[in-house]
């Protein structure tokens, strides 16, 4: 990003708990780190992760181990990574990018640190936020829940757009949901939502060729780890179609996209990388709260706002980036 880009913010922190840490075993740990995507769109996250381990005394290399299985968007392939890193004896699974339901689904003993974007306890991932029994607990960064918002915002940018188009993934979504939530929301604004489907490189090809078929005015990309980790392409076909888009985590914008509204991923890993140390300390996944953050931004990439011929207008505070 260049100095051409602002961020807006609302409030700050993490809601956090107090921890109950035990004695560390005396054999190096070994953490096993399992995502559906892939490793280079991840490495920023992967540092935040490790950063936060370092800040629980963890030290890749020097006390502790991570063994890292990619499913590279192959989602098929979670249940036999998760067995894998289940057979290994890790002393902590993390879920991240997808795969948490493959690493529940193994273990029910090795504790599980997740992120996630949807509602854990909605989703029948952990029994409360407070207290999430089992062996799960995690960062959730309810980007889901800002879906709306983002609507609305990417209304405001894009006035003259009445059917707006909505970009989901069908293995990772909870589509009857999430479609019916949005759709009524669209209604309250006062515009036509048209869902579009992609799950794969192709597929995400051909839902730019149909937004022009739909003559929609702006593209809402759905929450979901696959399309950051092909985000690249996605904002590329933005371009190509000069299409407004709005995106759920900042990475996007980095990469040229119009906007986006949501947490830093980066610190919900780096709180991640925490926990996770925090249970090689000898807490336990059951006495540690899920995670949220309390800091949504805004973001704006001016470069491609200007390409687009929009202009930039909101009410929220505003810092230039440097």
């Amino acid at each position: 990003m260049d100095r051409r880009t602002f961020i807006g913010s609302v409030a700050s922190g993490f809601l956090t708990a107090p921890f109950a840490a035990r004695a560390q075993n005396s054999a190096i740990p070994v953490i096993g780190f399992l995502s559906g995507q892939w490793p280079g769109p991840w490495d920023t996250y992967v540092a935040a992760f490790r950063n936060g381990l370092g800040e629980a005394g963890f030290v890749e290399g020097k006390n502790v181990a991570i063994e890292f299985r990619w499913a590279e968007g192959r989602y098929d392939r979670l249940p036999a990574l998760a067995a894998d890193l289940v057979r290994r004896n890790v002393a902590v699974l993390v879920a991240a990018g997808g795969g948490i339901r493959e690493a529940q689904a193994a273990t029910s003993t090795i504790p599980i640190v997740f992120t996630t974007g949807n509602d854990p306890v909605e989703t029948g991932l952990v029994a409360s936020l407070a207290h999430p029994g089992g062996n799960a607990t995690g960062v959730s960064f309810v980007t889901s829940q800002l879906a709306t918002k983002r609507l609305e915002l990417l209304h405001q940018m894009v006035p003259k757009a009445t059917v707006i188009a909505m970009m989901m993934n069908p293995r990772t979504a909870a589509p009857e949901t999430r479609v019916r939530s949005m759709q009524e929301a669209a209604r309250s604004l006062g515009l036509q939502l048209e869902i579009v489907s992609a799950r794969t490189e192709a597929e995400i090809d051909a839902a730019f060729v149909t937004l022009a078929q739909l003559r929609a005015g702006a593209l809402l990309v759905d929450s979901d780890p696959y399309f950051n980790g092909r985000r690249e392409q996605v904002v590329a076909l933005a371009a190509r179609h000069a299409v407004p888009a709005m995106y759920d985590a900042r990475a996007f914008v980095d990469a040229g996209g119009l906007m986006t509204y949501g947490g830093s991923l980066p610190e919900i890993y780096r709180q991640a990388g925490i926990y996770a140390g925090k249970i090689l300390n000898g807490a336990k996944p059951a006495d540690l709260p899920i995670l949220q953050p309390t800091k949504i931004a805004l973001v704006i990439n001016l470069k491609t706002a200007k390409a687009l011929g929009l202009r930039f207008r909101s009410r929220c505070y505003c810092a230039r980036m440097r």
